[in-house]
């Protein structure tokens, strides 16, 4: 079964579950880097905001043996909780001084963007993207973001170049950048709970001078190399150079240059991550980058 003929079941299923008085539909829903997936939608009266359940996992679950009744019942369990009780004002999205504080940038790759880079303002930087989005707080909805939109600049009268401006100073106080050893955010990962195996590795790692560059939030991280200062504080005022590895668009990781390292493999383990352990919407770059203390400038090497 490919995932529009499981869309089409779900949809069915889900709207013969919830009866009268709820929209639901599936539509195709454009992530990074041009991939597709297939996203639940449903709408109870009065709504017009719903959370977007993406199904390309549950088709997953489903081909791998779990049956149709227990996701449908998984499905309807997230409905039921994430649904809205009542409709959510969106019209201060269409003043400029209600959103300005809020305006925030993230990385993209250009490969594989192009379609999408048409239809939003954005900077070039090497052979990547800053975009921008609104970074939004509420709490009916949480926290999510809306991307803007070229249609967005001529709604609020502004440009490219002050939404830069903007997200340059919102970004960093919205969300304050991190680094930390590659052992550190494995244990964050893995939680307090380690068996002896996974304390060897991590002492292993510690050995291992790569540092992982991210927000405190560990979402969309990768763009905390362009905040101001940051690369010059983590080089130690000019003391020190280091490789940049883009491993997605959450983190960059930082690999000091003690002459030891080869150039030629450090891109073959961007490439091989890339490939085998990011998810395709999830990826940055192919590239390897290179800070120089003495310019305090971000370069492409390979």
């Amino acid at each position: 079964m490919n995932i529009n003929e499981f869309a089409g079941k779900v949809c069915n299923a889900v709207k013969k579950e919830l009866g009268a008085g709820y929209r639901v539909e599936c539509k195709e829903v454009r992530k990074n880097n041009g991939v597709m997936l297939r996203g639940l939608l449903v709408l109870g009266e009065n709504q017009n905001v719903a959370p977007t359940i993406y199904l390309d996992t549950f088709l997953e679950a489903y081909e791998s043996g779990a049956t149709f009744r227990s996701i449908l019942d998984r499905l309807l369990d997230i409905c039921r909780e994430d649904m809205l009780r009542e409709a959510v004002d969106m019209e201060f999205f269409r003043s400029f001084e209600r959103v300005r504080d809020r305006i925030c940038y993230r990385l993209i790759g250009r490969k594989g963007n192009e379609e999408l880079l048409e239809d939003i303002p954005y900077i070039e930087f090497l052979d990547l993207a800053i975009c921008f989005y609104y970074a939004y707080h509420g709490e009916s909805l949480g926290d999510g973001t809306i991307l803007v939109h070229n249609s967005h600049l001529e709604l609020w009268d502004t440009c490219t170049a002050e939404l830069f401006g903007l997200a340059k100073r919102n970004t960093q106080r919205l969300f304050p950048w991190v680094c930390n050893s590659i052992a550190e955010v494995l244990g964050e990962i893995a939680g307090e709970d380690e068996s002896s195996e996974e304390a060897d590795e991590e002492a292993f790692l510690q050995e291992i001078p790569m540092q992982v560059l991210s927000n405190d939030k560990r979402t969309q991280g990768a763009v905390c190399m362009l905040y101001p200062d940051v690369l010059d504080t983590l080089s130690g005022k000019g003391k020190r150079n280091f490789f940049i590895l883009p491993s997605s668009v959450h983190e960059v990781i930082l690999l000091e240059d003690t002459g030891a390292g080869s150039i030629p493999e450090l891109k073959k383990m961007v490439t091989e991550v890339n490939a085998t352990q990011v998810a395709p919407e999830e990826v940055l770059s192919d590239s390897l980058y290179y800070y120089d203390s003495t310019d305090k400038r971000v370069k492409i090497i390979f």
